[in-house]
């Protein structure tokens, strides 16, 4: 048995894996596509996971070991089925001696947290929030996906800003900078070119509008900036749920940690979300460490490990 264990963050727009030795230190690291589970494609997001995984073993020179553990968190296996129909699909690859599965959620809260209590909000493509209370309770909520849910995500605002600058164009909704800042980024002529590229889109395309969104935000404009406090009030609403749930009320100490692309450092979403905590949840104690759910999977093997 090989003293190596391999991390890997699964979601919507990427996909990281990390090989890392008996002590936690990093080997390689690669990015490739995204590997989010969608039900009825679970042979296809393992796949992807294993070739990653076999980019990250060359990438330090170790293609013929086979890894101790190998620690899977992935978007998308919240519900029973996708998660069996996945965890059986990457049981059949063989990449490691020992093999975990979690939602991507839990990698991220183990990164942060490890075995203490704690909430970390997520938003990138799509969002969620998880949580561990101080009795290790574990809660969730949201993470229903980008038709039913995901608000506050990247793809929820791209969305929302594709009906605003619409109906900007139609004069329904007052002038905004929106409007040439989308169309420059799509690199688009007219709003009559939306149609067929919103047709066209996915989750992780949507997203990708949100960084325009922030900064026409940032300007003072008062759509985008609408928009931007209707996310932060639909992320908020998730940590203090949580807080309630675990935690008794959202005054109690409460740990929280923010990540996803959304939520980066510097980020005006991210800004505001931390500033509106402070009165939606004053008991919040932020994080302030980067939350690397990739980490948290490798933290995840070493704990197999350790087990075994």
């Amino acid at each position: 048995m090989t003293n190596i264990v391999v991390g890997v963050d699964g979601g919507a727009s990427k996909t990281r894996v990390i090989v890392a030795d008996g002590t936690g230190a990093e080997l390689a690291s690669v990015i490739g596509a995204a590997s989010a589970v969608r039900p009825g494609e679970a042979d296809q997001s393992a796949e992807i996971i294993a070739q990653l995984v076999a980019e990250a073993l060359a990438a330090c020179e170790m293609s013929e070991e086979m890894p101790s553990a190998l620690c899977v968190g992935v978007a998308g296996v919240g519900r029973d089925d996708e998660y069996s129909a996945f965890e059986d699909a990457m049981s059949k690859r063989s990449l490691a001696d020992e093999l975990v599965v979690l939602p991507d959620a839990v990698i991220a809260l183990n990164d942060a947290f490890g075995e203490e209590a704690g909430i970390v909000l997520i938003s990138g493509t799509g969002s969620m929030a998880y949580g561990r209370g101080p009795s290790q309770k574990m809660a969730r909520c949201g993470g229903w996906g980008p038709v039913c849910g995901d608000e506050g995500s990247g793809a929820w605002i791209g969305r929302k800003t594709l009906s605003v600058i619409t109906g900007s164009a139609d004069g329904r909704e007052p002038e905004t900078g929106l409007l040439g800042a989308i169309l420059t980024h799509l690199e688009l002529e007219s709003p009559d070119e939306l149609i067929p590229w919103a047709a066209a889109a996915t989750s992780r395309d949507f997203a990708q509008l949100a960084l325009p969104v922030m900064t026409v935000a940032a300007t003072g404009d008062m759509r985008a900036n609408a928009l931007c406090t209707l996310a932060t009030e639909e992320l908020v609403v998730h940590v203090r749920t949580l807080a309630r749930q675990l935690f008794t009320d959202e005054r109690a100490a409460v740990p929280v940690a923010l990540a996803g692309g959304m939520l980066g450092r510097g980020s005006w979403l991210r800004k505001l979300v931390e500033l509106r905590l402070k009165s939606a949840v004053p008991g919040m104690v932020l994080h302030a460490d980067e939350v690397v759910p990739a980490r948290g999977a490798v933290k995840t093997a070493l704990g197999l490990l350790a087990r075994a």
